[in-house]
């Protein structure tokens, strides 16, 4: 607007923000806040991004909260989804996504504000967003301003009218979104055909098609994620677990992670955590065995929320009307951890582990019923009770003799193995192991490594990792020895449990940066590289949406087509960022590499410190 040049409009919010008093200025916003409901202006839907920024940037500032804004923001939403006419008319479409965003980002931090909305009645028309009768990107936002309501104690009771529903949206949203998201809008390649509204939401107009699938896929693993909040509120005070604890809900938990997309989220397996803290919900985890092998595998693997699946199986394993159906399972996984001292912040992780897998022992064993399981336990009590006893006696030169022969031992399976000896070379290997003190933790982790290998070559995915995984539990810090971690993903990839192995491949990346000279580029290995777009793609947010939509093409080659085009604009992209260099840092443990790196895809050439068979650890 020129300088010169007066605003017409009536009660323009813009207008008000600028005046110098602030006493006109907030009686002016106050009164903005009671006429925006009931006006119709073009003008509305910049005022609502403008607040949504505010909301956004400013979310502890008690001043539009204390003038009335939840109000406006809730009888917006009420006439967006009651006044047809109204909500097709100029850009009034964007106005309830912005109203619930405004209300979610105030409620975020503060308890006050949280009463405030709840007083001025944004639940019944947030609740009529979370039931759909918008879009899932309505829903998204209402579910997320539902959920702070819901995690204080002073605004919960607000919701109890509505809990059985709530509850019931929430986990539906949680199992259904992505194949929402994915027939809706990802799995629509028309950009013609995708709602324009959502495409601007998404992307603010830059980018194009790769970019509106990339924010989708994040937006829908937080609507996921977020109503698995909303279900976490609700767990922890123990409500509603009758409709929670539904078997098949709790196997569709084993596939919310998050995705790459949203990884501070601990999404399906926060909630499964909570529920083992309550008798009831542990009742019903420790009846399915999918589950419970989720969570082993979750235990042994470099994900950051691994500690997650350590708790449930020990508060599994600590519930006598759990322990023997959940021990047959997980002492199988468990016992490669008891060597683990700390992760994270917690400590001795090992030894609460050995505790619980050894707690009544002699009655434990009577009460299996699978002979393995009882063999591994045995072996358990000799490893960790009996050789600790007999070591506390071991003399310093007895200790240093032991060494000198676990290493010339280790010398032979390491001659033998370069002779293609592999059987023979693990033989050694588990020699060495046999003699090699508890205390000698180098020496044992480069054993392990090595002997992994040898699994590897032999075909034997299950031994490797458990070896790879008990030498990662030795190294210090836990989960840092390359090698293993590398061995580890090829191990799981060969089992076909892609989140593992990629979760270790971006581990042993983030590992050969750090000891690179960061003065230099980075190099990725090619078969790295190569690991990890296969693992992304099979872990993408939408796989499992695709892979059904795709059953109902007319050929299998119709599919083909689709899935091969797919991975040449993913390995075109890698080509790209190849060419434009480095830039420094690691990449996060479960985000998107944070680099441009350079990658040979094909031939023989390796940039890497590692070979995919060096064997010598050390």
């Amino acid at each position: 607007m020129p300088k010169n040049q007066t605003c017409v409009t009536p009660f323009c919010f813009f207008c008000v923000m600028k005046k110098p008093d602030s006493l006109e200025r907030k009686a002016g916003i106050a009164n903005c806040f009671k006429k925006m409901p009931i006006r119709d202006d073009q003008e509305h839907v910049l005022v609502l991004s403008g607040l949504w920024h505010i909301a956004m940037t400013q979310s502890d500032d008690p001043e539009f909260p204390s003038l009335g804004i939840f109000k406006c923001m809730a009888s917006l939403i009420n006439k967006g989804i009651n006044d047809k006419k109204w909500i097709s008319r100029d850009q009034n479409i964007y106005i309830p996504y912005y109203a619930a965003h405004v209300i979610g980002s105030y409620t975020m931090n503060k308890v006050e504000f949280s009463e405030k909305a709840v007083e001025s009645g944004v639940i019944p028309p947030l609740m009529e967003l979370l039931r759909g009768k918008m879009s899932w990107v309505e829903q998204r936002v209402a579910v997320r301003a539902l959920g702070h309501l819901a995690s204080y104690e002073r605004t919960f009771g607000a919701l109890a009218p509505y809990e059985e529903e709530l509850v019931s949206l929430a986990m539906d949203l949680a199992s259904s979104c992505l194949d929402v998201v994915y027939d809706s809008f990802v799995g629509v390649k028309d950009r013609k055909e995708r709602l324009k509204y959502h495409i601007d939401l998404l992307t603010r107009g830059v980018g194009g098609l790769e970019m509106e699938n990339c924010k989708a896929e994040e937006w829908t693993s937080q609507l996921q994620c977020w109503s698995l909040y909303l279900l976490n509120c609700f767990a922890y005070k123990e409500r509603s677990l009758n409709l929670i604890c539904k078997p098949e809900f709790l196997i569709d938990l084993c596939g919310m992670w998050g995705g790459l997309a949203n990884h501070t989220s601990p999404a399906g397996v926060g909630l499964v955590r909570i529920l083992c803290y309550s008798k009831y919900g542990r009742k019903f985890v420790g009846e399915l065995k999918e589950l419970i092998e989720h969570l082993c595998n979750l235990s042994r693997s470099s994900d950051d929320w691994q500690y997650m699946g350590i708790d449930c199986l020990l508060l599994l394993l600590k519930d006598q009307e759990t322990r023997y159906k959940v021990i047959e399972i997980a002492i199988f996984f468990l016992v490669d951890l008891v060597e683990l001292r700390d992760l994270g912040d917690r400590t001795n992780l090992g030894e609460a582990i050995t505790k619980t897998l050894l707690l009544d022992y002699d009655q434990t064993k009577l009460k299996l019923s699978n002979s393995k399981a009882q063999k591994a336990l045995q072996d358990l009590w000799n490893w960790k009770v009996e050789s600790r006893r007999k070591e506390k006696v071991l003399s310093e030169e007895k200790l240093e003799e032991k060494r000198d022969l676990v290493g010339l031992i280790k010398q032979q399976a390491n001659r033998l193995f370069w002779l293609g000896e592999i059987e023979e070379a693990t033989r050694k290997y588990s020699e060495a192991l046999g003699l090699c003190p508890l205390r000698l933790r180098k020496e044992r982790m480069v054993l392990y490594s090595n002997r992994a290998q040898c699994q590897l070559l032999l075909k034997d995915p299950d031994s490797a990792i458990s070896d790879s995984t008990r030498a990662l539990c030795l190294s210090n810090p836990a989960n840092s020895h390359s090698k293993s971690l590398w061995r580890r993903s090829q191990a799981y990839d060969m089992k076909g449990l892609a989140k593992e192995s990629l979760m270790d491949c971006v581990m042993f990346i983030n590992g050969c940066i750090k000891s690179e000279d960061q003065t230099k580029r980075v190099k990725i290995p090619h078969y790295a590289a190569r690991m990890i777009s296969k693992q992304m793609d099979a872990t993408w947010l939408f796989a499992r949406a695709r892979s059904r939509a795709s059953k109902g093409l007319s050929t299998n080659s119709q599919e083909a087509l689709m899935v091969k085009e797919e991975n040449r604009r993913k390995l075109e992209r890698g080509r790209r960022q190849s060419k434009r260099g480095v830039t420094k840092g690691p990449i996060s443990q479960m985000g998107l590499p944070q680099f441009r790196a350079e990658m040979h895809y094909g031939g023989s050439r390796c940039d890497g410190k590692f070979s995919p068979l060096d064997i010598m650890s050390f």
